[in-house]
């Protein structure tokens, strides 16, 4: 089982490499995946829904059963910019536009990213996000998996989870968030020891 783990840790870390690569050298990212706490916990908190949702859609659309968790991502790291003690409890079913998860993507782009879906941000994220998802799914193709096993759904679980906080990353990363250096020594602080 620990054997099983470290493949697909290491599935997921490659993945991720990737997924940070190219969205970078598209200029969506700054060669870092921003993240937080809080939004991580919140996908832990998500993921059996979305993947209850999505799993099914794999067949017949595997690429938006893929970016819809970068939508996710990027609904959650909005509303940790916006106003996070009030969203912070936000339901799952709150990503879903009126024909539920079939929308869940211009849902999230028009209604909580606030972008008319005919602007030049939301075609840009619509982009990014199709072409990441293009990239999961020929990830998932390499490694060979026969559908409707235990591994495929392991490798969709750990899929989904890098198209979230690659989500998450494009959003923060859109709102101006950096990481930053900071010197302890110099803003009068003692490093902890």
């Amino acid at each position: 089982m620990e054997e099983n783990i470290q493949y697909y840790d290491t599935y997921e870390t490659n993945l991720q490499r990737e997924m940070l690569k190219m969205c970078t050298s598209l200029g969506m990212l700054g060669g870092e995946l921003l993240s937080s706490e809080d939004i991580d916990l919140k996908w832990k908190e998500w993921a059996p829904e979305y993947i209850a949702e999505a799993l099914p859609e794999v067949n017949t659309y595997p690429e938006f059963a893929i970016a819809c968790a970068g939508y996710a991502g990027m609904a959650v790291a909005q509303w940790w910019d916006e106003d996070w003690g009030r969203h912070h409890g936000a339901a799952y079913e709150s990503l879903h536009g009126k024909r539920g998860f079939d929308d869940m993507d211009e849902h999230i782009v028009q209604n909580i990213l606030g972008l008319a879906l005919d602007s030049t941000q939301a075609k840009q994220i619509m982009n990014i996000l199709l072409c990441c998802a293009q990239k999961a799914v020929t990830f998932i193709q390499h490694e060979h998996i026969e559908s409707q096993t235990v591994k495929a759904f392991h490798i969709f679980a750990r899929t989904v989870r890098v198209m979230f906080k690659t989500g998450a990353a494009l959003q923060l990363h859109r709102l101006g968030y950096k990481f930053h250096k900071v010197d302890l020594s110099r803003a009068g602080m003692k490093p902890l020891s």
